[in-house]
């Protein structure tokens, strides 16, 4: 695993993803997770911070046959995403724990790749967010099942070929009730993932442990397993919210509350929408509800679609349990050229000012509009 040590304190075609819950889609209360042997740790302590560690989260990948066709050509006929991922290189790797969401199935090499309705990406992506410095994707999303049982089997099948922990949709009953707990530097993390729904499919009768679909209790439920295999810090991962709206739904925020009151989940993060939704503590917790996009190409909306975070949270050990003493969200913007590139906007780039502090000051609007710079959360280089 490639990382970084920090030597700062802080060093983040139209896609109509969603549709609501249909009444049929499955819900399941048992947690999902890897089928991989125990994970050696993550990391060791480092001397600059031999007591806590900081997690990195990051929103959508969701690979649109623009971004393949960009890869092709950065790749001189062979698809490499590292081009246009490489913006986040330092944000990422510079984490002890950084975790992606996988929204779309993998395609096997040979593909076929395919972009909106029903996704399956190439495998390639995967190469590129292991590279990066990823350690654990999300998996539960609208799109999960969108190829079938194969279609998650591949894609976890590839996560693992790759180095990569996943959590949120499952091969078997067995590894859907295994919790994914990862060593961070001598902390055990578990991470669980849920999505709202799968844009109409059902979970297959006989195969209901395909995909999590959220439900407050189910969410708790997972939390405490996790608790109980070992876990001393739970992230909770969901697929929820209302496409292109940048304000949490009253469901959300619900939602959130009911889960971050309970003692066994210590933060959310967010995805769906495809853009920045507020940031906000709740009980001394942090949800972000939705970081954006990662990369994604969309055709329209424009503008908002190209703007994400990622979340950066500190942990670190207090008598009553591991807290974040340091919460941070980190500017992106998905330029979209020619060519497509991907940047970190904390760090030095090419964007047009113009288009860069547009960006700013939109997602600093909507991140800390429900009072999160007041509870604590800063933007590196504000």
């Amino acid at each position: 695993m490639r990382r970084l040590l920090l030597a700062i304190s802080s060093a983040v075609t139209l896609v109509a993803c969603g549709t609501a819950p249909s009444p049929g889609d499955a819900k399941i209360t048992v947690p999902s997770g890897s089928s991989q042997p125990p994970a050696q740790p993550l990391n060791t302590a480092s001397a600059a911070d031999p007591t806590g560690f900081t997690l990195v989260a990051s929103g959508d990948v969701l690979i649109h046959p623009p971004l393949t066709d960009q890869a092709t050509q950065d790749g001189n006929g062979k698809r490499d995403y590292s081009k246009i991922m490489a913006g986040v290189n330092a944000t990422v790797s510079g984490a002890d724990l950084a975790i992606c969401h996988m929204e779309t199935p993998i395609a096997p090499a040979s593909g076929p790749f395919k972009g909106y309705p029903e996704f399956s990406a190439p495998p390639e992506i995967v190469t590129t967010l292991k590279d990066i410095g990823y350690d654990d994707c999300s998996t539960a999303s609208n799109h999960t099942i969108d190829q079938g049982d194969g279609g998650v089997k591949q894609t976890l099948d590839t996560l693992d070929a790759a180095g990569i922990k996943h959590t949120g949709s499952a091969r078997s009953a067995e590894e859907a009730r295994k919790p994914l707990i990862m060593d961070v530097k001598g902390v055990k993390v578990g991470h669980v993932s849920f999505a709202f729904g799968f844009n109409g499919h059902k979970l297959p009768a006989d195969e209901p442990w395909l995909a999590n679909t959220i439900d407050p209790d189910a969410v708790i439920a997972a939390a405490k397993a996790a608790r109980a295999a070992g876990a001393e810090v739970v992230v909770v991962s969901l697929h929820w919210g209302t496409e292109y709206v940048q304000d949490p739904t009253a469901e959300q925020k619900r939602i959130a509350q009911k889960l971050l009151n309970d003692p066994n989940i210590d933060l959310i993060i967010g995805h769906h929408a495809h853009v920045v939704q507020p940031f906000e503590k709740i009980n001394g917790k942090w949800v972000a509800y939705g970081m954006g996009n990662e990369i994604a190409r969309h055709s329209e909306p424009k503008g908002v679609t190209e703007e994400g975070v990622i979340a950066r949270f500190h942990f670190t050990k207090k008598p009553t349990g591991w807290t974040v003493d340091k919460a941070e969200y980190v500017p992106l913007l998905i330029d979209l050229g020619p060519p497509i590139r991907l940047l970190d906007l904390s760090q030095p780039n090419t964007v047009d000012a113009a288009r860069r502090n547009q960006a700013l000051q939109r997602t600093d609007q909507i991140v800390l509009s429900r009072g999160a710079g007041d509870q604590g959360l800063t933007r590196p280089g504000k």
